[in-house]
């Protein structure tokens, strides 16, 4: 868990972490965030003046009109009414969000995309997610399901997804899926994904071969990606970006030869890193305040 206590200017005044403890069940889990809030507001409240409003993000799917992590097949949860046990901890108003999506809120305000009215964040992780970003906000959807990029066939009747479907993308190009190829290239059970990066930056032949494996995979999912969205802008991030150009030059290479009527975007590296997540939960507090702050008018 990433805490942090957001200023109104949007510094970061303080920041915290702690363990998730997921092997004490989804309801210690629970108990832990609501202990670290309230450590957190505390702390704030002592140092800076008391918290006016808090924002929390977390993964799976999340209903973020009636604040409920909808289900988190990570962690165990299923319908926890988050927002509402946090305003009651804290007594202030609270947000939830998507965690990918509000990583992306950050990107797109205060990162890699501010400025751009149109922006699709996609960080390459253990999975694949991805947050689109229209005039300032990221959409979710429907039914919070948008920007789940990492679910885009690219390789039919590839490699099973836990999903359910067989060739997803991010069975091809996270950073986990370039873990386990390199790894089974290389005969090196530890081998990870930044051994493979570093691996191709040397001149390795397999290396380079597993990873323009993953960078043909990121490509075809992008470009169906942006022949629906028409993004201005693409942000990448994630542990996968972390190779810099050993990453970008091929990627935007490939990009470059699958397009034909459509626009190519920008493609740049994620502003935020790790902060990401903990900026775009201090936006989603401050929206809250512009809100409740405008006076209603009557007509």
């Amino acid at each position: 868990m990433k805490a942090a206590l957001v200023g109104d200017d949007g510094a970061l005044l303080h920041r915290a972490r702690r363990a998730t403890g997921r092997e004490r069940g989804p309801d210690a889990v629970v108990a832990g965030i609501l202990d670290f809030a309230a450590e957190l507001y505390a702390y704030g409240a002592e140092h800076h003046g008391p918290p006016a409003a808090a924002g929390i993000a977390v993964p799976g799917i999340v209903d973020e009109e009636h604040g409920t992590a909808v289900y988190a097949a990570n962690l165990g949860w299923k319908d926890v009414p988050l927002r509402d046990l946090l305003a009651k901890r804290l007594g202030v108003p609270v947000a939830l969000g998507h965690d990918v999506r509000t990583g992306g809120l950050a990107e797109g305000r205060i990162g890699a995309g501010r400025g751009a009215d149109r922006f699709l964040f996609v960080p390459l992780g253990t999975g694949i997610a991805g947050a689109i970003g229209i005039d300032g906000r990221v959409e979710s959807g429907a039914h919070g399901f948008a920007g789940e990029i990492g679910h885009v066939v690219v390789r039919p009747g590839g490699a099973s997804c836990p999903c359910g479907q067989r060739g997803c993308l991010e069975r091809y190009a996270s950073a986990s899926a370039v873990s386990e190829a390199w790894a089974a290239a290389g005969g090196n059970p530890d081998a990870d994904a930044a051994d493979c990066a570093r691996a191709v930056a040397a001149g390795d032949p397999g290396a380079r071969r597993v990873w323009q494996e993953a960078v043909d995979a990121l490509a075809d999912g992008l470009v169906t990606a942006l022949t629906l969205l028409d993004p201005r802008t693409l942000i990448i991030g994630g542990g996968l970006a972390e190779a810099g150009e050993v990453l970008f030059q091929p990627l935007r290479d490939a990009v470059r030869r699958r397009v034909t009527f459509q626009k190519l975007p920008s493609i740049v590296p994620a502003a935020l890193g790790d902060t990401a997540g903990c900026l775009g939960a201090g936006l989603l507090a401050r929206d809250l305040l512009t809100i409740t702050s405008t006076p209603e008018v009557d007509t």
